[in-house]
């Protein structure tokens, strides 16, 4: 550890270990039952982590839509993060950024016969769903990053974890990225390890096992991820084969958590790539558009293109400076995700299973929980 990072783990880590008592304390209200958590008469899975971004939540849920969608009436309940709307929201076909939030929006324009909703409360959120689903054709509803969220008690939790992150090497905020101590994973009843190379050794399996240390009622399950081809964000004229790849310079624009599987993806298809990372979530700005035009005419060759992620892709679609980004060959790369071996048979079943057993009765719409 160098002097530097010796400085600032001096300063951080005693802030974490404040954090981590106070994130433990209402951890152990609601364990203790004086803070309640509600159940719902309708099947709730809920999917997060307990780390800052990264883990591929948004995926694992657009795949759960995907595999589910034609036998089962779905709605997503997010927070919206930065969205500029107060409450709970019902998107439509005409909805924004602005309204539900880049991630809300993605999967909203991926699947617009489901309902997503957001709503910061989510007890509030799903409360206003159930209210709006007069017919009661609502089979489940995904909760997207509410492993932190224990005023609603889900049916199903699934915890995320990135295999090149893994949380049992990891440290609480703000000296490392968890938010909240390691333990708490025995609130899961599904583990994914997320982003986990195809070709896995078996011996690895095991160290992820050991270390995970789960229980018996806990499954885990591995996941890797999957690029798609380029879609131009703009012109639908400017395609591009994956042939083509090769011969190309790419300037990589990215405002999420962790674009380093991306970044990997990517070095193995293109001639070169240079790369702009702004924090998750970020909005463009007029002089982050402009850095973007000035940093590519910069790259000296004749083919070269702007290459951006699919969340990205919706503030851009979003952005005020559309008129300045709308003449430069920007292209989003899709993604997928894939278990691995057997396991997508198996998880698959799992969720089927259980939304079947759970279908919603004619009970008040919510009770409290205790443990």
């Amino acid at each position: 550890m160098n002097l530097t990072r010796k400085k600032f783990a001096i300063i951080l880590y005693p802030i974490s270990l404040i954090y981590g008592f106070i994130v433990s304390v209402r951890n152990w209200l609601y364990n203790a039952s004086v803070f309640n958590e509600q159940e719902f008469n309708i099947p709730i899975i809920s999917v997060g982590n307990i780390t800052v971004g990264g883990t591929g939540k948004t995926p694992h849920s657009e795949y759960i839509i995907s595999n589910l969608k034609k036998d089962f009436n779905i709605a997503l309940l997010s927070r919206g993060y930065k969205r500029k709307t107060r409450g709970f929201f019902l998107s439509d076909i005409n909805s924004t950024v602005f309204d539900i939030g880049d991630e809300p929006l993605q999967i909203k324009n991926k699947f617009p016969d489901i309902q997503v909703a957001v709503c910061a409360k989510r007890v509030n959120g799903i409360n206003q769903l159930l209210k709006h689903d007069t017919e009661k054709k609502l089979d489940f509803i995904i909760l997207d990053d509410a492993y932190q969220h224990r005023a609603v008690k889900a049916g199903i939790s699934i915890l995320l974890m990135d295999f090149n992150n893994p949380i049992y090497e990891d440290y609480m905020l703000p000296f490392g990225n968890l938010r909240e101590k390691f333990h708490e994973k025995y609130r899961a009843n599904i583990v994914i390890v997320t982003k986990t190379p195809a070709g896995i050794k078996p011996i690895e399996r095991r160290i992820i096992e050991k270390n995970l240390n789960l229980f018996p009622y806990q499954s885990l399950y591995y996941s890797t991820i999957k690029y798609g081809n380029l879609y131009p964000l703009f012109n639908s004229e400017n395609q591009l084969s994956d042939s083509e790849y090769n011969k190309f310079d790419c300037l990589v624009v990215t405002g999420i958590a962790n674009p380093d599987t991306l970044y990997k993806h990517l070095k193995g298809c293109f001639k070169s790539i240079q790369k702009i990372k702004y924090a998750d979530h970020h909005f463009f700005s007029k002089s982050d558009v402009e850095q973007i035009a000035q940093e590519f005419t910069e790259i000296v060759s004749s083919n070269k293109i702007i290459i951006t992620t699919e969340k990205d892709a919706i503030r851009f679609k979003n952005s005020n400076y559309r008129d300045l980004l709308i003449n430069l060959p920007i292209f989003y790369i899709s993604i997928e995700i894939e278990f691995l071996q057997e396991d997508g048979i198996t998880f698959n079943n799992q969720i089927i299973n259980y939304v079947k057993k759970n279908k919603r009765s004619d009970k008040v719409h919510s009770r409290e929980h205790k443990f």
